[in-house]
Formats: C-alpha cells, sequence, structure tokens
C-alpha cells in the first residue's frame, strides 16, 4: 500500500513547532490543538530523526508541521540544542522553528500522575522504594535533562489551567500570522504562586486595592468602575507609566536576541483588580507597536457564571 503523500503547491517555507516540557504537563493537549490549526503532528520523534523528518516534510512542501520531543528519547536529549542550532543555520529563512516548553510545578505534576495511575518514564532511573519519593526524583532528575531546551524555549505554566484554557493558549500564540515578537501581558495573583512562564514579574500589590470599595469588590480590572478608580490615583499611572517606559527600552534589545515571546506577569494580591487593569492597559498600549496577548491566569481559571441582567428602570 502506498502511503506516500502526494506533490503539492504549497510553499517549501515550513512553520515548524517544537513541543516539549515535563512529562504531564499536556504536551498531548497541545499537538491536538495544533492538529485543530492545519499542523502535521508526529509525537516522540527521536531527535537523531529530526534532519531527515524535516528534509523529507520539505520534499512534501509542507508548510505547518508540529514534533513532540521529551524524555523519553533522554540518552538523545542532551545533543538535541546543538541539533536544532544547526537546522537553523542550514535552512536559514526556509523554516521558521518555534520551540515550546510546558512546564507545571512539581506538586501538579505529582497530582496528575497519581490521579491518572501513569508510570513517569524516568522512574526506573530513582533507587528509591518509596513511591512518592520516586516520583519526585524522577520529576526534577526530568528537570535537569531538560533545563537547557527550556532556556531556548517559549515556556507556557499549565499548573492552574483546564485542558481547555491549553488549547485556548496554543491556537492564540500559533495560530496567527508569525510576528518578529509576541508580547503577552499575563495577570496573576501572588497568593496562588508565581507564574513560571514568566521573563519579566512586576508587583503591583503597593497600589490602591478596590477590593476594600464594597461596590467594587465583585467586579474586575475589566470594568470600567474599577477602571475608573484606578486611573483615578497618580501611583496607579505612574506605575503604567514606569512598566511601559522598560518595556520600550528593553524589548528591541531582546528581539535583537533572537527572542520571539516574551511574556510579562504583573501580579496583585487576588488577581481580580490591579493586575488585570495595568495588563489591560498596557496590552492597548503596546498593540501598535507589537502583536500583543493577554491571559488573566486567575479569571480565566474561574467557572463561568452569567451575570444578572439590569433591571428596568420603572
Amino acid at each position: 500500500m502506498n502511503t506516500s503523500r502526494p506533490p503539492s503547491p504549497w510553499p517549501a517555507t515550513i512553520e515548524l513547532v517544537l513541543i516539549t516540557g515535563m512529562s504531564g504537563s499536556g504536551k498531548s493537549i497541545a499537538l491536538t490543538a495544533l492538529e485543530d490549526l492545519g499542523y502535521y503532528c508526529v509525537d516522540n520523534l527521536p531527535p537523531e530523526l529530526l534532519a531527515s523528518f524535516i528534509a523529507l516534510e520539505q520534499s512534501h512542501r509542507a508548510s505547518k508541521v508540529a514534533i513532540a520531543m521529551d524524555v523519553r528519547s533522554a540518552a538523545s536529549l542532551p545533543g538535541l540544542p546543538a541539533r536544532l542550532a544547526a537546522i537553523r543555520h542550514q535552512a536559514g529563512q526556509d523554516i521558521h522553528l518555534t520551540t515550546v516548553f510546558l512546564d507545571a510545578t512539581t506538586d501538579t505534576l505529582v497530582r496528575r500522575f497519581s490521579e491518572t495511575r501513569r508510570r513517569h518514564p524516568l522512574s526506573l532511573h530513582t533507587a528509591s522504594t518509596d513511591e512518592h519519593r520516586a516520583l519526585t526524583d524522577a520529576i526534577e532528575y526530568e528537570r535537569e535533562l531538560l533545563s537547557e531546551l527550556r532556556e531556548h524555549a517559549l515556556v507556557l505554566d499549565t499548573s492552574l489551567i483546564r485542558a481547555a484554557q491549553l488549547r485556548s493558549q496554543i491556537k492564540d500564540l500559533l495560530g496567527v500570522q508569525q510576528a518578529p515578537l509576541t508580547l503577552v501581558f499575563e495577570s496573576f495573583a501572588f497568593k496562588r504562586g508565581l507564574p513560571m512562564d514568566a521573563d519579566f514579574v512586576f508587583d503591583v500589590r503597593m497600589l490602591p486595592n478596590p477590593h476594600y470599595e464594597a461596590a467594587l469588590r465583585p467586579q474586575t480590572g475589566r470594568d470600567p468602575a474599577v477602571a475608573g478608580f484606578l486611573a483615578a490615583h497618580e501611583e496607579v499611572r505612574q506605575m503604567q507609566q514606569q512598566i511601559d517606559a522598560f518595556l520600550r527600552h528593553w524589548l528591541p534589545h531582546m528581539l535583537n536576541d533572537h527572542r520571539s515571546y516574551v511574556t510579562v506577569a504583573i501580579g496583585c494580591t487576588g488577581g481580580q483588580h490591579r493586575s488585570v487593569y495595568l495588563v489591560e492597559q498596557l496590552a492597548k498600549a503596546f498593540a501598535n507597536t507589537w502583536t500583543t496577548r493577554l491571559r488573566h491566569r486567575e479569571l480565566d481559571s474561574q467557572p463561568v457564571t452569567a451575570r444578572p441582567a439590569p433591571s428596568a428602570a420603572p
């Protein structure tokens, strides 16, 4: 049976996405999202076959390819960064490579493996007889093996998001026309921990808090009343201006360093008012200069509930 794909009029340039990261972090979900975007997806390709596989896809005139690689190919991982650099050098403009690293906290990964009763791929590499300790040791060993890959990738923290949110984020980041640099603004709550995918973190907990205004407490930084409250305070305006100036100074340098994605995380106590407001305002301010994306970690993780309709005037 002939399984080869017929020739196609597609251009030789390939949008290549490499999905990697921690076991249990959601790589299969990310691949499914890329399939929905029209990518030809391959799971667990050995790194030794990467160059020949790309050449094969170019001969098929493929335009969008996604490959998942992880610690199941542990013996070959140390040489993967060099292979990727060689492919970039040889292919030039023919390949646009994006590496996505999915990460999560150790506690989250332990819980996911415990719930699914799956065995960690590196569990046989640990000497501990205690099951929980062996799993924790395997996860930490995996972090060590993948640390160099993580340094050169777009990192997505999946610790506090659902599968549907991860699919949405993948589609949002990779389903648009590739730009020189995509700027992701993310709000979060310090009480739930720092986002692992942040390149810059700004703490805005010292700003006036709408939580202490009874009428504003149930609202968010996207609501006009909360926005008006915060915009009226000089310290909020100063914080926004200083973050804006910092980013405008350093983003061109990061672009020159071949960065494709930069995640700016802004945190307050609950991730509902101040951080949400500033993320919304900064995303608007940068939209004319860079490709911008918004994430509100705490708001996006809440169940969707319908707000009551305003009562009609008598």
